[in-house]
């Protein structure tokens, strides 16, 4: 009776709790519901918790997070959560209030661990929220039965709905459930700003000013306190959860790193490493993954029988926009993971050489994940290496011209940051965690910014394993400069100038590059002490990557790739075809050159200078001079790869620029007044009619013109008979015919008219001819009736 009266009082106290959670919306208000919480926990044993993780957790959940509990719907608005008040009002107070309750060394996620020992609740996460990838996938239940064993995030957290049958849910332990929402958080928030962000007024040139305040190294000010401090607790409590359940040494070590976070774990009898994959897996999936339609490794899909039919609904899609920043904090810490303890601590000497070893097996996650890659030392690195690539190559390639591109910005900080992990120190992450710059202010001191390590030979092991980002990215990223470079030069010129920097920093990197670029594009010799013969058994592990990294991108009619063929079956850096690196950076500098001498102002000479310094670092990465002096013949001919290059490939051999019409309007994207297949089949037929009709060949105007008069034959004088007349008129009309349609040809040649069929292709057009016929096939049977 006495337990029963207990149980009653606890789930009334949880109730009232709840109650007072949600209404909290100002800073006095919460603090006092933070408090309300912490009192309630502190009273309770870890079995007296069912009620408080039943009927207060969830609603604590969407109050911190701002998350509306009536709706359902993966887009809904994020509104005002905790953590958004907290950065609004710029509350120091409430910012750390929060951030200790949902510290891992807090009372909350204590009592959370505790709760989960015991098996208390389980949680079903909602399908709509989770990655778009996985929500496809469970559509199918053929799909759905394998997902556990594709992706190992969901091994034994993917059940059979009782009530709905063939159906699966998300079955998460409480902390697995709170990690679940609090990465889902930025994805939310970003996909509820994204229509905001990306909507620009045609009518004003868009300027790219705050680009240069995400970039390390583009711009001399610095942001206002109150843009600095937004996202700071959400970055801080993100750092605090990797410090405390990911470690940074070998996973597989007998003796894991260990901190005084480290002691909170995800249950009881949960191995370090089980707590570390969920939560690294969880952020891959939510952020790097979740709209990619190529998300897992092809071999893998290969070798489970499935395929993902996911680019008609998913391609085409950029990156959910605002992860730049959490992303970078990530995938940084992960990288601190190259880096080995050289003491025999359990701490990380930032100033040593990096782990990194470069073998010819693949160590176990590589394993497990199917991809024939180097072994990188048993580091997180090799987690992150597909789903990060891209992420960056999916934001440079389909970052709309006419919007908001933050996203892309930040992108670009986070693709600079991971080509130099050697630059990484405790540094970067004090400002996350002040109790740790109190405890390294004696090795802060002596890792200045002066003494931060440069490329060494020790790190080739992480450039062979990540080529592609030094290599095939850096293609990529030059198309997505030519198309923003009328944005705003000025930015442009400078992020271009800083990745070629970052390629040229080091003689020894630079050579390396070039060198693994070499032995790509030729065979081995046979000589065991050639250095370039050396780097030949990397070859076929890079070519797998540059395979799977790039799996499901194609062309289409407008996305403007300059790759054509060789898209993701060759590498084009150091090649010196028109669409190989060298040419492709030399029209870049003279387009620049027109575009900063075009806008003038008072800063040309600072612009020109480092276009200069670009031109410069240039000619060091390609071995000499690269760029012929301004008003040559060969300018000309630059202008002509301009226009040729920069045209999507479509009918045949010939690219879609020689299938040019009036106005560029059959090159122009598919719109929503056109049925899409349709419009591509027309486009086809009407380049091959110009081709076989000659109207792809520009007319010249000395040219003498064809079927200019028609000589009849003498004998048409002796014509008698009603058949021989007959036959005299028939032939003078088919001449006549053969006449006018040369003429009409002639016309059309000499005005640079085309066969244009893609009007056909108009959904308007389409109706009105299902209505003709239809009313055709109406009227007949009708007809017939009667």
């Amino acid at each position: 009776m006495i337990s029963r009266s207990y149980a009653t009082d606890t789930q009334s106290k949880s109730s009232d709790i709840a109650a007072t959670i949600l209404a909290a919306s100002s800073p006095p208000q919460i603090l006092a519901a933070c408090d309300a919480v912490e009192s309630f926990l502190h009273k309770h044993t870890a079995d007296q918790t069912r009620w408080f993780f039943s009927i207060t957790f969830p609603t604590l959940i969407c109050k911190i997070f701002g998350f509306d509990e009536s709706s359902s719907s993966s887009s809904a608005v994020v509104k005002s959560g905790w953590i958004d008040i907290a950065a609004l009002s710029n509350d120091s107070q409430l910012a750390g209030r929060i951030f200790n309750l949902l510290s891992p060394t807090g009372v909350l996620l204590s009592s959370i661990v505790a709760a989960d020992g015991l098996s208390l609740v389980k949680y079903v996460f909602p399908v709509e929220r989770l990655p778009e990838w996985v929500r496809y996938m469970l559509q199918n239940e053929r799909d759905s039965r394998v997902l556990s064993d594709l992706c190992p995030l969901f091994k034994n957290r993917l059940k059979e709905d009782s009530v709905k049958g063939s159906s699966f849910q998300v079955q998460l332990n409480v902390l697995e459930y709170y990690m679940f929402w609090f990465i889902y958080y930025p994805v939310c928030r970003g996909n509820s700003e994204g229509p905001q962000t990306v909507r620009v007024r045609r009518s004003k040139r868009f300027r790219l000013e705050n680009w240069a305040y995400s970039i390390p190294g583009l711009s001399s000010t610095k942001r206002g306190a109150e843009q600095k401090n937004e996202g700071n607790l959400y970055m801080r409590l993100l750092y605090a959860y990797l410090r405390a359940y990911v470690p940074v040494g070998d996973v597989k070590a007998h003796q894991p790193y260990r901190s005084s976070l480290l002691q909170y774990s995800f249950a009881y009898d949960t191995p370090v490493v089980e707590k570390a994959e969920f939560l690294v897996n969880s952020l891959i999936h939510f952020w790097l993954v979740d709209n990619d339609f190529s998300p897992l490794p092809v071999i893998l899909c290969k070798s489970f029988g499935v395929s993902f039919p996911f680019r008609s609904v998913l391609g085409e899609t950029p990156p959910t926009s605002g992860l730049g920043e959490v992303v970078n904090v990530f995938v940084k810490y992960l990288n601190l993971s190259s880096i080995a303890p050289t003491d025999g601590t359990d701490q990380v000497d930032y100033t040593e050489s990096p782990r990194w070893k470069v073998g010819g097996t693949l160590n176990a996650a590589q394993s497990r994940n199917a991809v024939p890659v180097m072994d990188s030392g048993n580091s997180w690195n090799s987690w992150i290496q597909r789903p990060l690539y891209r992420l960056i190559l999916r934001t440079f390639l389909y970052c709309p011209v006419e919007s908001s591109i933050k996203n892309a910005s930040q992108v670009f900080t986070l693709w600079v940051s991971y080509l130099e992990p050697w630059t990484i120190c405790m540094e970067e992450f004090a400002e996350l965690d002040a109790d740790l710059a109190k405890s390294n202010k004696s090795t802060l001191k002596e890792v200045t910014p002066s003494m931060l390590r440069g490329y060494t030979s020790s790190w080739q092991g992480f450039v062979l394993a990540n080529y592609l980002y030094y290599s095939s990215l850096v293609m990529h990223f030059i198309g997505f400069a030519h198309k923003f470079l009328h944005t705003d030069p000025e930015v442009i010129v400078k992020m271009v100038s800083k990745v070629i920097t970052v390629l040229t920093s080091s003689t020894e990197l630079m050579d390396l590059i070039k060198n693994v670029d070499i032995v790509f594009h030729s065979k081995a010799t046979g000589s065991s002490k050639s250095m370039l013969n050396a780097l030949h058994r990397y070859v076929p592990a890079i070519r797998e990557q540059l395979q799977d990294w790039e799996d499901g991108l194609s062309e289409t009619d407008a996305d403007g790739s300059f790759l054509h063929e060789n898209w993701n079956k060759d590498l084009q850096l150091f090649s010196d075809g028109e669409d190989g690196g060298q040419k492709l950076l030399q029209l870049f500098v003279l387009r620049a050159e027109s575009e900063l001498q075009s806008i003038g102002g008072e800063n040309l000479s600072q612009n020109l200078q480092c276009l200069d310094r670009l031109k410069s670092e240039l000619c060091q990465l390609f071995g000499g001079p690269i760029l012929q002096p301004m008003n040559t013949p060969e300018t000309v001919q630059y202008e002509h790869l301009r226009n040729e290059i920069f045209k999507p490939r479509s009918f045949g051999n010939r690219a879609m620029v020689d299938i040019k019409y009036k106005g560029d309007w059959m090159k122009r994207p598919i719109s929503d007044d056109e049925i899409g297949w349709l419009a591509k089949v027309l486009v086809k037929l009407s380049g091959w009619l110009n081709e076989s009709l000659g109207l792809s060949q520009i007319e010249s105007s000395q040219e003498s013109p064809s079927w200019s008069y028609v000589d009849l034959s003498s004998d048409a004088r002796s014509v008698s008979g009603p058949m021989e007349t007959i036959k005299v008129m028939l032939c003078s009309f088919i001449s006549f015919l053969l006449v006018l349609s040369g003429a009409g040809l002639r016309f059309m040649r000499e005005h640079g008219f085309r066969v244009n069929l893609r009007v056909l292709a108009s959904k308007k057009v389409v109706v009105v001819l299902l209505l003709v016929a239809a009313f055709s096939l109406l009227r007949r049977a009708f007809c017939r009736v009667g």
